[in-house]
């Protein structure tokens, strides 16, 4: 591994270890993107394409600008260093959970994540993976916070970048599903965020649109409309707007069964909450309407439909149950009705993870001209 280049940032965490931090000292203040803490990776969580991996602690901010502390991995592909450093995807993951112990940069990511992020690896790009703040880190995930997210993103690559010297500034996003919403929100506030960095496009799959649009129609009886998941993602949105907007009062608006599952979210991955909600309807969450939080959710979970800067590509499986075509060709239509340009693909073949694949040879033909 070559740790000459992070050296200098783990011999610093290490006189911190030792000697204890400073005196009332808070690990989150400091400017967004450094590094708190530096080391290996679990093997569970290293890629096979990987020369070196690490896991980083950073400094990053919330919806509002607060300091938050977010973790991920930094990953860089084997060979020499080309002249102008390893080209960068920030990748960002999909749905597993609210509950710290569930964060990819120790446990490790669903396998088809990983195997995207390995071929960017073996196509020469390093690849940093952020887990967003809260996901084994103070303070509870922000699930689905756009602006949170995006910070989380930019940030992870500031980072990977401070502790491996050989990342180049150009950088593109990649997520899918949950990270397709942080790779959007990433594309809206990039270059502004983070002026230093050369920041060149995205690429965003299967990404969840429109859901202030929908989440406000989920109360008490209403079912599930055939949307595989949508009682466990409605649930972990619930759960990070309680967090975030405390004023709501979400706990009031949720049933006995709901505010149980609430909890439980906080407690274990999503694979243990999918077993435990079962069969259970969204309505089934609620003890009263909630389409009064209408514009709460469209400012913490709403996609901004211009203001893009750089290229989006956007891949869609035909037969995806969990983010239905039908939504995101809805907000294609709405990019397309304010003269936002973007590329979007369809996968006839392709479910929610299998875009994953199906898109990649599309979308690295697309970010190989980007940061050529």
């Amino acid at each position: 591994m070559r740790w000459t280049a992070v050296l200098p940032v783990v011999l610093v965490a290490m006189a911190v270890a030792v000697a204890g931090p400073p005196a009332h000292a808070d690990p989150v203040t400091g400017p967004p993107g450094s590094v708190v803490e530096v080391g290996p990776l679990d093997p569970a969580a290293m890629l096979p394409g990987a020369a070196d991996g690490y896991r980083v602690v950073y400094r990053t901010t919330d919806h509002h600008g607060a300091g938050r502390l977010s973790s991920g991995a930094v990953y860089v592909p084997p060979g020499p260093v080309p002249d102008r450093g390893w080209p960068v995807v920030s990748y960002a993951h999909g749905t597993i959970g609210l509950a710290d112990g569930c964060e990819p940069s120790t446990v490790g990511g669903l396998a088809e994540e990983g195997a995207y992020m390995d071929r960017w690896l073996r196509r020469g790009y390093a690849v940093v993976a952020t887990d967003y703040a809260g996901l084994g880190t103070p303070g509870e995930l922000a699930y689905l916070d756009g602006v949170a997210a995006g910070h989380g993103v930019v940030d992870m690559v500031r980072a990977g970048r401070a502790a491996m010297p050989e990342l180049s500034s150009r950088w593109v996003v990649a997520g899918l599903s949950q990270g397709g919403h942080a790779a959007l929100h990433t594309a809206h506030l990039a270059t502004t965020y983070a002026p230093e960095l050369d920041y060149r496009g995205a690429v965003s799959l299967a990404p969840p649109t429109n859901l202030e649009q929908v989440f406000p129609f989920a109360g008490p009886g209403v079912p599930n409309f055939g949307v595989a998941g949508l009682t466990k993602f409605t649930l972990f949105t619930m759960v990070g707007l309680a967090d975030a907007r405390p004023d709501l009062d979400i706990p009031s608006r949720l049933s006995p069964r709901g505010r149980e599952l609430a909890t439980l979210a906080t407690q274990v991955c999503t694979v243990e909450v999918g077993r435990r909600i079962g069969k259970m309807q969204v309505g089934e969450l609620f003890s009263r309407p909630i389409d009064d939080l209408r514009p709460a959710l469209a400012d913490y979970i709403g996609v901004p439909t211009s203001g893009y800067d750089r290229p989006v590509l956007i891949g869609q499986g035909a037969v995806d149950l969990v983010v239905p075509m039908p939504l995101t060709l809805l907000f294609a239509q709405q990019l397309a009705s304010v003269n936002t340009r973007f590329d979007l693909r369809l996968y006839p073949s392709a479910d929610h993870i299998g875009v994953l694949a199906a898109s990649f040879d599309d979308a690295a033909a697309v970010v190989d001209g980007l940061v050529s």
